[in-house]
């Protein structure tokens, strides 16, 4: 020793390291106040072995730092370090599941109360089987217990302060095989691969597709109950399956021919409800391609508007204070613009190409009611049409099941049985059915007499309002030319052109009204009048306003920059046009002389009206 046995700071830090309280020689507590989880030496955290899932083998440690093993004192006996200059102890290959170790060198008058008492800090023993001689076999409950067990390999153990050689020996642990070790560890492998199959089978179970239901057997209480489904819209698919698999089967034979019979006539009643909900289906398609067509047009009229900023924005006015990189952005936006635009303006195209109704410029001004009364007798009109060829159908269906009824009656006429009555049965049901069939049919050909009639008074109407049409055509064609000459004779007062306006828009109204009630009596022929158009006669009433407060005149760019905020298609020449076209309302000065010469528009209709 290298150390005195006096000195208690090393044993306490031995036994700290193993989890152990620390015991003098004599069994009395050095620490009263003992804690397992505080380090005896500031700053370094103590590693304790017998810790559950933490091995003390020497590769779980720093591989910079040595692993230094301390005195430990048990109760009977001392384990003293081995030489750490020595080499470690050789072991065996560690086999699969090893909780059974090794024990060689122990003392001769050793025990198993020894042995317990050693090797007992590690783990909980399971068993120990000692040996005559010198060795022993522990067996453990844990795995990782063994690691611990091995860490007091090469310690030389002395039985209390004896010096007699049977009462020391030097500790060889090693792994050792055993079949209780190997037996479970292979239950173990064995169960974790059950739970991984499992889990693989529960994996492939959620991505496998579900199976169908099984179709039941056939039965006669199958078959009525199946009877009942099919006339039911919500149970028809399910049930149709189930009918088409007993046909395939074979289950058909000659006593069930007749319900067979009366579940197909049954399916093939459901065709005209699939075609009502065929034709309601293309109703709302149409109706969603109407609500395309219109959101589409408008955003066109967007991209339109948009391409027309960047067309004003293009001109010299604007474009002239703009920079490069400005000017560059704002040429490729355009670009990109105009490109959308004519993409959906051909998506467009190709949409009203695609209609199979072309309409005329007539029928394209009739009413929306007048429309949608005749689309709506059309449409019921078909309707009914459909349902009296279903209902001829199965007339005939119903007369040829009598006639082989009557037939099979005839020939079995000797022979009574169950089979005649239930024959019998479906004759006084048929013929039932036959009757109420023939009164509805009566019924809908009355409808559908009203309806035709009702289709005849919508066709006189739209004829009407096709003639009322082009009546108030004439009628507004007359009213532009009374106001073409109105405009001419027209005279201006000191109260300004917003009057003379709002005259002329109420002689226009009179005008439109009085048209509309008589619908006739051709208005005279005026003659050819300077202001074309009514955007023209607009233009006119403006600029007349503008100059009326600019009695000093103005110049034609002057007067177009202040048009053009209303309007960015005004051309310079086009107003300049108009306004030479009429010399009594407006006349042209020249002001200035030389370089300053400058040409000035005047408004000389207060002038004008007298000499005219």
């Amino acid at each position: 020793m290298t150390m005195p046995m006096s000195d208690p700071n090393a044993w306490a830090t031995a036994m700290n390291n193993l989890g152990m309280p620390p015991i003098g020689l004599t069994g009395q507590q050095l620490m009263p106040d003992f804690d397992p989880s505080l380090g005896m030496m500031a700053g370094i955290t103590p590693l304790n072995p017998m810790m559950p899932g933490l091995g003390i083998m020497p590769t779980l440690l720093s591989q910079e730092l040595p692993v230094v093993k301390e005195i430990i004192h048990c109760k009977t006996c001392t384990l003293f370090p081995p030489n750490p200059n020595l080499p470690p102890p050789a072991t065996r290959d560690r086999p699969p599941g090893c909780k059974t170790v090794f024990v060689g060198g122990l003392p001769e008058n050793s025990t198993e109360q020894l042995i317990v008492e050693v090797f007992g800090q590690c783990g909980e023993i399971i068993a120990i089987r000692k040996s005559k001689k010198n060795f022993c076999h522990i067996r453990f409950a844990e795995v990782f217990t063994v690691d611990k067990a091995l860490f007091l390999s090469g310690y030389r153990i002395r039985l209390g302060s004896s010096t007699d050689k049977k009462d020391s020996g030097r500790l060889h642990v090693d792994f050792a095989q055993a079949r209780d070790d190997l037996y479970e560890w292979e239950c173990h492998q064995r169960m974790l691969a059950r739970e991984d199959r499992h889990r693989r089978k529960i994996a492939e179970d959620l991505l496998r597709p579900p199976s169908p239901p099984p179709i039941v057997h056939f039965s006669e209480h199958e078959c009525s109950q199946l009877g009942d489904k099919i006339k039911d819209d919500g149970k028809f698919p399910e049930a149709v399956r189930v009918l088409l698999t007993w046909l395939e089967r074979g289950e058909v034979n000659r006593r069930n021919a007749n319900n067979f019979y009366s579940m197909i006539q049954s399916s093939n009643g459901h065709i005209r409800r699939l075609t009502g909900e065929k034709s309601q289906h293309e109703k709302e398609v149409e109706e969603a391609k109407d609500k395309f067509k219109t959101a589409l047009s408008g955003i066109l009229g967007q991209f339109e508007q948009i391409v027309s900023v960047f067309q004003a924005a293009s001109k010299q006015k604007a474009w002239d204070h703009f920079t490069k990189a400005q000017r560059k952005n704002l040429d490729m936006w355009r670009k990109q613009a105009e490109e959308i635009r004519n993409m959906h303006n051909e998506q467009l195209m190709g949409i009203r190409r695609e209609e199979e109704m072309e309409m005329s410029d007539d029928d394209m001004e009739d009413s929306p009611n007048s429309k949608d009364s005749e689309d709506s007798g059309v449409s019921q009109a078909e309707a009914l049409k459909e349902e009296n060829d279903s209902l001829r159908c199965q007339l005939d269906a119903y007369r040829n099941e009598v006639e082989l009824l009557k037939q099979e009656q005839g020939k079995n006429q000797p022979i009574i049985s169950e089979e005649d009555n239930t024959h019998s049965q479906q004759l006084s049901f048929l013929q039932q059915a036959l009757q109420g069939m023939q009164k509805q049919l009566l019924k809908m050909r009355e409808e559908l007499k009203e309806r035709e009639s009702e289709l005849e008074k919508s066709l006189e109407d739209k004829q009407q309002l096709s003639n009322q049409v082009l009546n108030l055509k004439e009628g507004l064609q007359n009213l532009h030319n009374t106001n073409i000459t109105q405009l001419e004779k027209s005279q201006p007062d000191d109260r300004g052109s917003e009057e003379s306006a709002n005259q002329t828009s109420e002689a226009t109204v009179s005008t439109v009204v009085s048209c509309s009630q008589e619908k006739e009596g051709p208005t005279e022929k005026s003659p050819p009048s300077p202001v074309h158009s009514e955007r023209e006669a607009l233009l006119v009433g403006i600029i007349s306003t503008f100059l009326h407060v600019h009695p000093f005149g103005a110049s034609i760019e002057y007067i177009c920059s202040y048009l053009q905020r209303l309007d960015t298609k005004i051309n310079t020449s086009e107003v300049e046009a108009l306004l030479s076209r009429l010399p009594c309302t407006f006349k042209q000065e020249l002001t200035g002389v030389g370089a300053s010469l400058e040409k000035r528009w005047n408004f000389c209709g207060f002038q004008g009206i007298k000499s005219t």
